[in-house]
């Protein structure tokens, strides 16, 4: 992962570089939500559930296309306590975990728009990108917080990582406020390449699959954390659903400051 940050600072550097010769970056701040879908949350595509913030800086090639480097955190969660779904209830699981992600995103603006001059004063848009995201899930049972990836919930030989891949995309409307300021909206899903945002991928394993050091009490407490549910412990049975991967949301709403020279950009 160092590796990763180590690129994409390089590349913001030199990015800066271009875009302060050309006088056209961009910068912005947001802030709004944070949602997630996956196995404690099937169907509820806009549920948010925490909060999220970002900035970035931004080099405006025209007035259509945009390239820029973003930072957002986020909050998200779920409890099974708190399901319409029966079985969801019965299961028992919750999970809550901070996301920071770093992305490259590129934008396209349907109309001619640009924040410091262009024919509309604002323009839907839509961006994609890849981008690279930290998380840590943890739980709480009892009043007492887990962190769930060094407990082994599904019989894993190690702890999985914890830092995925992730591909953002979703769309958004800017807003050019006065001279050099403009305003935007935007919300956005990122399909990560990581099923354990949750810390729930499969089944419940078998305990043979824990190390064999285990104490009495360690091995209660990764029983209890693979299945708080009360029931007869079910090895082997069906714990999260058949999705390979975990998708998280951001929306929010921003401001941002764009630098330009009288000579960029004339209509």
């Amino acid at each position: 992962m160092r590796y990763i940050l180590r690129g994409f600072l390089s590349f913001l550097f030199v990015l800066t570089g271009s875009m302060l010769r050309a006088q056209t970056m961009e910068l912005g701040l947001s802030a709004g939500g944070a949602g997630y879908i996956g196995d404690l949350n099937q169907d509820r595509l806009f549920k948010l559930s925490g909060i999220s913030a970002g900035a970035y800086v931004k080099m405006n090639f025209d007035p259509y296309w945009a390239l820029g480097l973003h930072y957002t955190y986020g909050k998200i969660r779920a409890n099974d306590a708190d399901s319409d779904n029966e079985q969801f209830r019965n299961r028992n699981l919750n999970f809550r975990t901070p996301l920071n992600e770093i992305s490259l995103q590129v934008d396209f603006n349907f109309f001619e728009y640009f924040a410091g001059g262009g024919r509309r004063i604002f323009s839907p848009y839509i961006f994609t990108g890849i981008g690279a995201t930290l998380f840590n899930p943890s739980a709480t049972y009892n009043g007492t917080d887990y962190k769930l990836r060094h407990y082994l919930t599904e019989g894993q030989g190690a702890p999985y990582k914890n830092y995925t891949f992730a591909v953002p995309y979703g769309a958004g409307v800017k807003v050019r406020l006065k001279e050099n300021w403009g305003m935007f909206a935007q919300a956005g899903y990122r399909t990560s390449y990581s099923d354990y945002l949750d810390d729930v991928r499969g089944r419940y394993p078998n305990e043979s699959k824990w190390p064999e050091n285990d104490s009495p009490e360690l091995r209660a407490t990764r029983r209890m954390l693979s299945d708080p549910s009360g029931n007869p412990y079910r090895p082997e049975l069906q714990r999260g659903d058949l999705r390979k991967r975990d998708t998280y949301m951001f929306v929010g709403i921003g401001i941002s400051y764009t630098f330009v020279s009288q000579k960029c950009y004339t209509f």
